[in-house]
């Protein structure tokens, strides 16, 4: 078979999988190496440094500090555009004619100039990124935050039609797929790649309910305050796990009974959290893209309680606990305090999550559709 070579063109280093888009980027940059794929990554980074762990997986990593000046918020490109734009990066793309996977709107400032040429250009859509910042700016408590991700939102509505240029569009979610394949026409279904390999939660009882994520988002910010509120009438511990908690945050779990929160822990202390905890529960007011917290709830922990923005159209309704009140999620949680994890439970958890999300099938159509 002649040898397969793909260029991976990342907005960040996809290294420790702690967050959201890395972690799509990251297990599938493991499941193509899996195949024999060779890989030629080129990374912006910007705070997480140099991983060594990627050179495991790829033929060569490249880095590319992304150039985070205040003058590029003038910039008619997004910022998140205007920062990763790299001439040594489209000159290292066009030393061969690999296959290029671009990740995200963020990276697609070279898409124009890297045609015509007779390789294939793929780019991944994470989200439908303007309605994500116009999400954002909705949370965000900061005057200069909101303006910015408003003004964001702007510039990537309307830079996104640089993707009629990709040969092929790997949307994350159905929704994504219908939105893009709507505008463009040249948009597939590709399942989120994530950290499950096998099913593994633990059967029995856990003692607290957790929730997850990188908690100085303002979306996640807000579903924590949320779950505040909710747990308050509940005679039950709330476990808030991630970084970078807002002083806000900080502030409400300290006049709270049973909330406590758990900062900056290491990729290892959060599989565990997620394992020992009896429910997960993973509000969303954010309805765009998948969220990769849910996936790997679903696959090494117990009990997940979500509301519609996290589940709909995902094929993960069936795993999954719905509440979209406060009154409904403590009714939920009440019945779930008192209930065993069973292997009934696992088994279904299993024929759920293998069918519609396994890393090795994704990465074999993704090859059948590079190459």
């Amino acid at each position: 078979m002649k040898e397969q070579r793909l260029h991976i063109v990342s907005f960040d280093v996809p290294f420790p999988p702690n967050y959201g888009g890395v972690v799509d980027v990251f297990y599938k940059i493991r499941a193509l190496h899996k195949l024999g794929v060779k890989i030629h990554l080129h990374c912006f980074e910007y705070g997480r440094g140099e991983q060594k762990e990627l050179d495991k997986y790829c033929e060569s990593v490249t880095y590319y500090q992304r150039g985070k000046s205040k003058a590029k918020l003038l910039s008619k490109l997004p910022f998140v555009v205007a920062t990763r734009k790299s001439e040594k990066l489209l000159k290292n793309l066009n030393k061969n004619a690999y296959p290029v996977l671009i990740e995200g709107l963020h990276n697609c400032w070279f898409l124009e100039r890297l045609k015509p040429s007779k390789r294939l250009v793929a780019v991944r859509t994470h989200n439908v990124e303007h309605d994500y910042y116009q999400g954002l700016s909705k949370v965000e408590k900061s005057l200069f935050k909101k303006q910015f991700f408003l003004t964001e939102a702007k510039k990537l509505k309307a830079f996104e039609s640089v993707l009629v240029k990709a040969d092929l569009l790997l949307s994350i979610s159905p929704n994504d797929t219908d939105y893009f394949y709507a505008k463009y026409k040249n948009a597939k279904y590709l399942s989120a790649f994530h950290s499950g390999e096998e099913v593994t939660g633990k059967i029995g009882k856990g003692a607290f309910a957790l929730y997850h994520g990188n908690l100085g988002v303002g979306e996640n910010n807000q579903a924590s305050l949320y779950l505040i509120d909710v747990f308050s009438k509940l005679d039950y511990p709330l476990v808030l796990a991630g970084s970078d908690p807002s002083k806000e945050l900080i502030k409400k779990v300290s006049q709270s009974k049973n909330t406590s929160l758990s900062v900056n822990i290491s990729f290892t202390e959060m599989e565990a959290l997620i394992a020992d905890a009896h429910i997960n529960i993973l509000p969303t007011f954010q309805p765009t893209g998948i969220k990769l917290k849910l996936i790997s709830a679903l696959y090494k922990g117990r009990f997940c309680v979500v509301n519609k923005y996290m589940i709909e159209n995902t094929g993960l309704e069936e795993a999954c606990y719905e509440a979209n009140t406060p009154a409904e999620f403590r009714e939920i949680l009440i019945e779930l305090m008192g209930l065993d994890f069973k292997l009934a439970d696992l088994e279904l958890r299993n024929k759920v999550l293998v069918d519609k999300f396994n890393n090795l099938e994704s990465a074999e159509k993704l090859v059948d559709l590079l190459f």
